[in-house]
Order: structure tokens, then sequence, then C-alpha cells
């Protein structure tokens, strides 16, 4: 999209953002028009207020004829720099409804162990057989979307691990945290996994006393701690002060996209980086398969064969834009046209803005090819901060409220807002976790995804705050 196509969406945006305040208006003041009526006032007061409707009214009037005005200019604009205003974008309509959110579920984490079991089970002795009675320091570093949290993840769960350790915590660091919240979060971890509960007066403790409580808790324990998207060398050099070294075979995991950040003393053999690498074309082949062609049992049609390889070629090796870029081709046609303009525009958004990593060219196509009912949706997840677990009732809510959802007959907003949410969560733009019953209880973002949610978000003045301080808001477990 060139740069004045750019500006006149943002310019139709903006427009339409008019009209929804004037329908505000309208309907506010009918609202208090029928209040007055069922109140009764008397003669004067009435033809006073029938004086101040006429006014209101011719108001409104005003501003549906200048918004008809500026609607008529941009279409002539579209006119005259040639714009296809018939067209409805590169937007897939298609309705995608999962019945049954749980073997969905079950099928994406098998795609995920594509290319990581080899690494998995390698840090899984080490974590559970190597020869260090010290507290052990684990880093695995590389770019956004390589993978790397799905790879602790699977470790840290492994029943191995879970059995090895009396006490776990999983903390998401990101880049702008708390350090009084992520203490407190991690004492009732620990202190919830061997089933107890956490003492009531760590709520109203400081650092330095948490710090304390913490080292006291685990003095006499072998626990494993993941430290998930760390950003700032300074956060391992005060968290550090409260993990004790008591010679019982602790392990610290740590994953970062610098390499720079990673703790690291190559003097001390307690230290290890462990830089997790694309996936070779085979793995990554294998992947695109397992979620494209789910139906044909992983196998690629003969005539898609070509360009599918294309494609995955293109993701160069990066687990997350082989499984976006496959839950959008979920939602497509499985014929060559539909593949042919797929591949195109994903060539030509490779091949402009340089500057520009690959990753985030795919994500960006992603967003584009999103249905208009759910692009607004996927980008109120801009308003939350970084890994921030969102309660999807509450989330379904907020889009209800905002007007996001539509009115489908037979349906309340509730289902079709959940709806929205199993397409985002089907073309894997979400992650979600479920209920006991298979029902999604919270979900959240990758923070590669979100940045192109809050990039676009900019760019379209779709939301002018975006919510940073993380310890204004309840994490959800």
């Amino acid at each position: 999209m060139s740069n004045v196509m750019k500006t006149w969406v943002k310019l139709v945006r903006e427009e339409a953002y008019h009209i929804e305040d004037v329908i505000d208006e309208y309907i506010m003041h009918f609202a208090k028009q029928s209040y007055e009526q069922k109140r009764g006032f008397h003669l004067l007061h009435k033809v006073f207020q029938y004086t101040i409707k006429l006014k209101a009214r011719y108001a409104i009037v005003l501003m549906i004829q200048d918004i008809n005005s500026n609607l008529k200019e941009k279409r002539e604009m579209a006119v005259s720099y040639c714009f296809n205003t018939i067209e409805q974008g590169s937007g897939d309509t298609r309705s995608v409804t999962l019945h049954n959110p749980r073997v969905a579920s079950l099928f994406i984490e098998d795609a995920e162990v594509v290319g990581i079991k080899s690494h998995r089970d390698k840090l899984i002795t080490l974590l559970v057989e190597g020869p260090s009675k010290n507290r052990m320091v684990i880093s695995i570093v590389n770019i956004g979307g390589v993978g790397k949290t799905t790879l602790i993840k699977k470790v840290y769960e492994n029943k191995k691990v879970t059995t090895h350790f009396d006490c776990c915590a999983w903390i998401t660091v990101s880049q702008s945290y708390n350090m009084e919240e992520l203490l407190r979060d991690m004492i009732k971890q620990m202190f919830k996994a061997r089933k107890e509960s956490a003492p009531m007066e760590i709520d109203t403790m400081k650092e330095t006393l948490l710090m304390e409580k913490l080292r006291l808790c685990l003095h006499e324990l072998r626990y494993v701690v993941v430290f998930d998207d760390l950003w700032k060398k300074e956060f391992w050099e005060q968290i550090e002060l409260a993990l004790p070294n008591n010679e019982k075979c602790n392990r610290i995991l740590i994953t970062t996209r610098s390499e720079s950040v990673a703790p690291f003393n190559k003097e001390s053999p307690s230290y290890h980086v462990y830089k997790l690498l694309p996936l070779p074309l085979d793995k990554a082949w294998e992947l695109f398969c397992k979620k494209v062609f789910r139906h044909e049992g992983g196998n690629c049609p003969l005539e898609l064969d070509e360009l599918s390889l294309d494609i995955v070629k293109r993701c160069e090796g990066l687990p997350l834009a082989i499984v976006t870029i496959g839950g959008l081709l979920l939602t497509k046609n499985k014929v060559v046209y539909e593949w042919h303009k797929l591949h195109d525009s994903l060539s030509s958004e490779l091949e402009t803005d340089s500057h520009l990593n690959t990753m985030i060219k795919i994500l960006s196509l992603i967003y584009h090819n999103l249905p208009y009912n759910l692009k607004a949706c996927f980008l109120y997840f801009g308003l939350f901060p970084e890994d921030y677990s969102i309660n999807c009732a509450r989330l379904i809510r907020l889009w209800i409220a905002e007007g996001f959802v539509k009115e489908k007959q037979g349906l309340t907003l509730e289902e079709v807002a959940r709806d929205y949410l199993n397409q985002l969560f089907y073309r894997s733009l979400v992650q979600v976790e479920f209920e006991f019953k298979g029902t999604f209880r919270s979900c959240r973002v990758h923070d590669m995804l979100r940045e192109i949610i809050v990039s676009r978000s900019e760019e379209l003045s779709f939301c002018l705050v975006s919510i940073q301080n993380c310890s204004s808001f309840k994490k959800i477990a």
C-alpha cells in the first residue's frame, strides 16, 4: 500500500469515527427527549425545550451534511488516484467457527513440538541430571518468534522436571515490570507448588522484605524458576540476591532476545547460554503441513506443493511466522488461485520496506488479511500491557461495549463475540488457556504480534493510550 493510499484510508477512517460520534449524539438527544416526555413539564418549559430540540436537531443535520460532503470528496480523491473503491480489500470474510476448541488446542500443541524435541530433551537432562549441585542458570537466546518460550514451556511442564523439584515458578518479565509484584507472584507460586497458602503479609511487604521472605522460603528446597522474556541485564543482578545457592541442584531458565542480556560468567560452569536457531527447511515444512493440511493427514496436495514450499522458505524457519501464515491459509480454499494470491502478496511485502525484518512483514500481512470484523477486536489487544493475560469473559464484554460485535440472527452478542475469539485462536493470533470443561479462560498475544498491533493502532489512530503500568492490572494465573 502506497503512502498516498495509507493517508486516504486514514482520512476515511476518521470520517467513520465522526459518523459514530454523530450517531451517539443523536441517541443521547433522543433518550433525553423521551425522558422529558415521561416526566411531563409545564407549558413554558415545554416551549423552551422545543426551541432547544430544534437547535440540537439542526446541529445534527449540519454535521450529517458535512459528513456527506467529506465522503464525496474522499470518493473523488479515490477516483483521481485510481483506487479501487469497490473491491473489499484483502481480508478474507469467511467465517470460521470452532465447535470444539479443545481439539484445536491439542492440534496446535502437536504442531509446536516440531523441531524442538532434541533441544527439549537436552535441557531436561541438564536440569534433572546436570552434574553441578550449584545453582545453574540456562539462558535461551535469539530473535522473537523463533520458539524460545514454546521450548521452555515444554521443558518446564515435563513430568521429569515437575517431579524432580520441590517447587517451581514461571515469571514473565517483559520490558515493563514491577519487581515487587514479580516477587510476590514468585512467592505465591512457590507456596502453591507445595500445596500451601502464601503468607498474607507479603501483600504489604516492600522489595527488600520480599527478597528476604523468598530466600527464607527457598533455603532448604530444590527449586526451578523460569524468567521469560528478559530485556534488561539489571533484572538478573537484582533478582539473583533473592535466589539462594544452597547446593541442592537449583535451576534458573531464562529466555531473551539479546545475548548481551543473558547472565554469563566464563569462569563459572554454572552459566549456560543456549542459542536456539530457526528451524531447518525440512522441519519448517513439517510444521507447515501439520498446521495447514491436518485434514489431509499432513500431506500437501501436489498442485500446491511448489507454492507452499516457497511460502515456507520465506518464513526463514521462524515457527511463529509459519504458524500464523498457516492460520491464514486454513481460512482459504485449497486451490491454486487462492495460494497464488497469498504468495504474491507475501512476495510484494518482502520486496519492499527493506528496513523491516521478515517477521514484522509477515505478521503485517496476516493483519491485512483479517476480515474487517476481526481487525478491531485484534487491535484492541494493544490496550493491554505486554504479556498480559486477559480474562476472556471480560474481553468479550469490552468488545461488545465498544461496538465491535455485530448482531447475528439466532445468536446473542456474547456468542458472536466468542466466535470472533475462536477465529483469532484458529488463526494462531491469540494464545489461550482453557477451563476444565474446554472453554477459554484467558488469552494473550505474542509480544511480536503486539508490536504489530501497536504500530497499526498508531497508524490508524485506533487508540491513543496504551497501558504500560502492569502493576495496575491483576495478573490472571
